[in-house]
């Protein structure tokens, strides 16, 4: 069974991640709101759904980055986590596959490495896919 956690009802672009991003108060809405255009630009194949409350970045129906909204705080999450390089030491938690960074308003963080998470993420769920697909003889070009 793949680890892969797969979403119905993707789209290019949905409009209630906009409007659930507009509704943050303005200093955590904003690190969702650009953590969130970060996750759209990885690449032409993203595409976003709203999977339990917050917007999520997904190739084709897998998977990859997501953005939450807490009272405090603002979380980037990636389902794979736990197999992410992480030179930097940004990743928390401790499940089998998800971890995730907490961005505090007002304390500086390493948005460098938070962003090479971010593409690695993207990277390796554009891999796992080609991988699913080549076992079960399908080409994805």
């Amino acid at each position: 069974m793949s680890a892969l956690l797969r979403f119905n009802g993707t789209s290019q672009h949905d409009p209630a991640i906009d409007a659930w991003l507009a509704s943050k108060p303005p200093e955590l809405g904003a690190f969702a709101t650009e953590w969130f255009a970060e996750i759209r630009r990885c690449g032409s194949d993203v595409r976003e759904v709203m999977h339990d409350g917050c917007p999520t970045g997904c190739v084709g129906d897998a998977g990859f980055a997501y953005v939450n909204v807490f009272t405090k705080h603002v979380n980037v999450g990636f389902f794979q986590g736990a197999s992410l390089p992480d030179p930097e030491g940004l990743l928390q938690g401790s499940g089998k596959y998800m971890r995730h960074v907490k961005l505090h308003p007002g304390v500086a963080y390493d948005a460098q490495a938070l962003r090479a998470l971010l593409l690695a993420a993207y990277s390796d769920i554009v891999t796992r896919l080609a991988h699913e697909a080549t076992a079960r003889g399908v080409s994805l070009r």
